[in-house]
C-alpha cells in the first residue's frame, strides 16, 4: 500500500484546478504554442513577485514553455498553498505561504533577487524597489509591472531610479477596461457577496477611489439593485461619477450613510481614525486595492475595545471590530485584497485574466528579445502589442455573433 504526502496531495488539488482554468484560457493556450516554436526565454531566468492563483499557474507554464526558468514568489496574504505545491512539483522555484507575515513576505521577495533574476515580472513594485535598495548594479534587462499601486510607486518614490525598461500592464486601456473595470467590478461584488452571505440590492454602499477598478465596482453593485455613493478627490472623475449618477460626497459626509465601504483607490490612509469615530455602527470595511494599506487596521484594532473573528471557520474573513461607545464595524480579509485574500478567494474572471496575462506574455516577450526598443523606467505596454491583444479577444469572444 502506497500514501501519499501532503506536499503531493496539495500538488495534486492545485494540479486539479489549474486543469479548468487552463481549458478556458484560449488566448495563453495559443501564446504557449507560439513560445514553444519561438523560444524567446531561453536562457533566461525571469524573477516574478504575483498573486499565486490558478490563473498565474498557467501565465508560468506559458512562460516556461518559451524557454524561461521560474523563481518565484506571491502577494502578501493571497498565496494558495496548493498552486505553490503544484508550481514546486513542476520544476520552478516558489517561495511563500498563505499565512506568511509581511516579514516572511519580505524575505521571499530578497530570495528572488538573490537568485539573481534577468526579467522581473512584478506587482506592486517589490522587486524593482529591492533593485534599488540594494544598490549594485544592475543585471536586469527589463521587466513589467502589474498594478495601478505599482505603477504609481515607479512614478513616484523609485522615479528616475529604475535602470531598466518596465513596462507598466495597468497602463493598458484593454486591461483597464476588461479586467480592471470588469473584471475587478465583478469579482468584487461577487467575493462581498460570499464572504458575507448579504444581499446587494437595496445596501448602501460607498465606493472610496472613481478609477477604473473603483467604477468597476461601483457600475455592479448598481447593476444589482446596491444604492451606490463615490468618493473621489480628483475634481474629474469626481465629475465623471456625477455624470454616470452616482451620489458623489467627502467620505466623512458619507460615513453615517454608508452600510458597505468598499476601498479602491491604490493609495494609503483612505479610511482613517476621524472615519472610524463617525462611521455608523455595524457598517462593512472592505479594500480592493493592491496594498493592504487603505484601511488603517493597526489604528482601527488598537482603538478598539475588542477584535472578535466571526463566520464560525478559523480562517473566516469576518472579523467584528468592537469600540468602546458601544458602536461596532465589520472588517473583511483584515484589510487585504477582498477578491483574493478573503475565504476560497476566485480573484478575477478567467476570461480576463486570459486577456491580462497574455498582455503580461507578450510584454516580457518584447522585453526579452528586443530591449533596446524600450526607455529606462516605466513605460506603457507598447501601442501594437494592445492592439493585437484586443483583435484575438474579440476572435475569442465570437463578437461578431
Amino acid at each position: 500500500m502506497t500514501t501519499t504526502t501532503p506536499d503531493a496531495e496539495l500538488a495534486s488539488r492545485g494540479a486539479a484546478r489549474i486543469d479548468w482554468i487552463r481549458s478556458r484560457m484560449p488566448l495563453l493556450a495559443a501564446a504557449r504554442a507560439a513560445f514553444a516554436e519561438s523560444r524567446p526565454f531561453a536562457g533566461q531566468r525571469i524573477g516574478m513577485s504575483l498573486h499565486l492563483e490558478p490563473k498565474t499557474a498557467v501565465l508560468l507554464e506559458t512562460l516556461v514553455a518559451g524557454g524561461a526558468e521560474i523563481v518565484a514568489t506571491g502577494n502578501h496574504g493571497s498565496t494558495q498553498d496548493d498552486i505553490v505545491a503544484h508550481l514546486r512539483s513542476s520544476g520552478m522555484t516558489v517561495f511563500g505561504r498563505r499565512d506568511d507575515s509581511l516579514d516572511d513576505h519580505h524575505a521571499n521577495v530578497a530570495a528572488v533577487l538573490d537568485s539573481h533574476p534577468r526579467i522581473l515580472l512584478d506587482n506592486g513594485g517589490d522587486l524593482a524597489a529591492g533593485i534599488v535598495e540594494r544598490g549594485v548594479e544592475s543585471e536586469v534587462l527589463g521587466g513589467t509591472e502589474e498594478t495601478t499601486s505599482g505603477g504609481d510607486r515607479l512614478r513616484g518614490e523609485l522615479a528616475g531610479r529604475i535602470p531598466f525598461p518596465v513596462i507598466v500592464i495597468n497602463d493598458s486601456l484593454l486591461k483597464a477596461i476588461g479586467e480592471n473595470k470588469h473584471a475587478v467590478g465583478q469579482s468584487v461584488v461577487e467575493s462581498f457577496m460570499r464572504i458575507t452571505n448579504l444581499m446587494v440590492p437595496g445596501r448602501r454602499f460607498v465606493v472610496a477611489g472613481y478609477g477604473w477598478c473603483g467604477r468597476g465596482v461601483a457600475h455592479y453593485l448598481r447593476q444589482l439593485g446596491g444604492k451606490v455613493a463615490v468618493v473621489e478627490v480628483d475634481e474629474l472623475k469626481a465629475f465623471e461619477a456625477a455624470l454616470d449618477g452616482f451620489r458623489v460626497a467627502p467620505l466623512l459626509d458619507l460615513a453615517e450613510w454608508g452600510e458597505v465601504f468598499i476601498t479602491a483607490t491604490g493609495r494609503p490612509d483612505v479610511l482613517t481614525q476621524p472615519f472610524f469615530d463617525r462611521v455608523a455602527t455595524g457598517a462593512v470595511l472592505a479594500n480592493c486595492g493592491h496594498f493592504p494599506w487603505e484601511i488603517d487596521v493597526a489604528t482601527l484594532k488598537s482603538s478598539a475595545s475588542g477584535v472578535v473573528r466571526l463566520g464560525g471557520a478559523e480562517d473566516s474573513a469576518i472579523e467584528r471590530v468592537d469600540f468602546a461607545d458601544g458602536r461596532h464595524v465589520i472588517l473583511l480579509a483584515d484589510g487585504r485584497m477582498m477578491n483574493l485574500a478573503g475565504r476560497e478567494p476566485k480573484g478575477n474572471s478567467i476570461e480576463s485574466m486570459d486577456l491580462g496575462f497574455l498582455l503580461q506574455a507578450l510584454s516580457l516577450e518584447r522585453v526579452a528579445t528586443a530591449p533596446g526598443g524600450l526607455r529606462l523606467g516605466a513605460q506603457p505596454v507598447p501601442d501594437d502589442i494592445d492592439r493585437e491583444i484586443a483583435r484575438r479577444m474579440l476572435r475569442s469572444m465570437g463578437a461578431d455573433r
